[in-house]
């Protein structure tokens, strides 16, 4: 074989390998975890959805909801252990898994612990039920308990079959006594459990609080359930905004109404930051056995009002409430100005890669898809592998 021949073979070796390796960086690209912009992963690792095991009531497998591309709140929110201010000392020692401590106000995250890791959110969800609630329904209507609305595992306010209940006693009974019956009575009463589902999804994402998919109106665990201690903190702030919700969580004891036969009674509040923490704006417990403890509360303090959430805790070496009022008296001595992210007041816009104004519109059941770097890094190597053959050959013809 003559130099020639094998030079101009040498060329178009080249030209084929890059085009063969420009095969097989798709599938490499594709195998490559998502990554926020600070080149951190979005999502811790195994953090996509609540840990195992399931919950018996987890009958079907369920994807997770979509991880951001960005970690709401900011790029420091993403981060899987404690995330603190510049100087800040060490949090007091919690068993909580995930938590978050927000000033209630200006929505600054003052700190947290592995705050978009997702968990199931036990009774605290009933904070998103009640934002739905409160959107949907006058206070002074009346609601007719059906028997369905009773038949309900868990935690109960006490209503009846045939009990008449305005709303607002219905409120009562779910934020004060965690009542899983009101939920399901206050569900059916906004068209059904899945419309009041879809309802509670797409107003938690509208809130921005993306790591959040409601599995049951009470909280009780279920295919897919989960939400974050920023999510918690996050609807909580919102649901503190409601002079309603405000006076519900404060009050510690209320007139409750029976049922059929069954005397009236006096409903009392179950949360127990409101009778042990000073400044104490109210909270909601939750607890399943594969939730764990979970707690959200709020407490103000020289001027200052904060939230603290708190997902899958133990009660045991220190209580819940313990642990929870530790965390407040550590944000209230941060200074005022501390912030490592920001509570949302609703979902952030997702940037779009810019399209070539010649581009095709893609087919409907194409997805649109932004040039990934490996292409031009492909062109640009059979680009130079074109020109070197192309020496080649004006050298022979010379």
């Amino acid at each position: 074989m003559t130099a020639y021949a094998l030079r101009v073979r040498g060329g178009a070796a080249i030209v084929a390998a890059v085009m063969l390796g420009a095969l097989v960086l798709p599938s490499t690209a594709l195998a490559t975890p998502s990554t926020s912009g600070t080149g951190q992963p979005a999502v811790c690792p195994g953090h996509e959805a609540p840990p195992g095991p399931p919950a018996r009531e987890e009958t079907v497998v369920v994807s997770p909801v979509p991880v951001p591309a960005e970690p709401v709140g900011g790029a420091g929110l993403g981060a899987c252990g404690d995330v603190l201010p510049a100087a800040a000392p060490a949090p007091p020692p919690v068993t909580a898994a995930g938590w978050v401590v927000a000033d209630l106000d200006s929505g600054a995250v003052l700190a947290a612990r592995d705050p978009h890791g997702r968990q199931r959110p036990a009774s605290t969800l009933k904070i998103l039920t009640t934002l739905l609630v409160r959107e949907r329904l006058d206070p002074a209507a009346e609601v007719v308990v059906a028997p369905e609305d009773v038949a309900v595992d868990g935690s109960r306010a006490g209503i009846g079959p045939g009990g008449h209940y305005t709303v607002r006693q219905l409120l009562a009974g779910l934020l004060l006594r965690s009542g899983n019956d009101t939920a399901m009575a206050l569900a059916r009463t906004m068209g059904g459990t899945e419309a009041t589902l879809a309802a509670m999804q797409a107003r938690a994402e509208a809130a921005g609080a993306l790591d959040t998919r409601p599995a049951t109106p009470s909280g009780l665990d279920g295919s897919g359930m989960s939400s974050s201690a920023y999510d918690l903190a996050l609807l909580f702030r919102i649901a503190l905004r409601d002079p309603l919700v405000r006076e519900t969580l404060a009050t510690r004891l209320v007139d409750f109404p029976g049922f059929a036969d069954k005397p009236g009674f006096l409903l009392s509040n179950d949360d127990p930051l409101l009778q042990s923490y000073p400044g104490a704006l109210g909270g909601k417990t939750g607890f399943t056995d594969a939730a764990r403890h979970t707690f959200v509360g709020a407490a103000e303090r020289g001027g200052r009002r904060l939230v603290v959430a708190l997902v899958r805790g133990e009660q045991r070496p220190t209580r819940m409430v313990a642990q929870a009022s530790a965390l407040l008296d550590y944000g209230f001595a941060l200074p005022a100005g501390s912030s490592v992210g920001t509570l949302v007041d609703a979902r952030p816009a997702t940037p779009q890669p810019p399209v070539p104004a010649a581009a095709p519109a893609p087919a409907p059941d194409e997805p649109r898809t932004s040039p990934a770097p490996w292409i031009a890094g492909a062109v640009a190597l059979l680009i130079v592998a074109a020109l070197a053959t192309a020496a080649i050959l004006r050298r022979r013809r010379r």
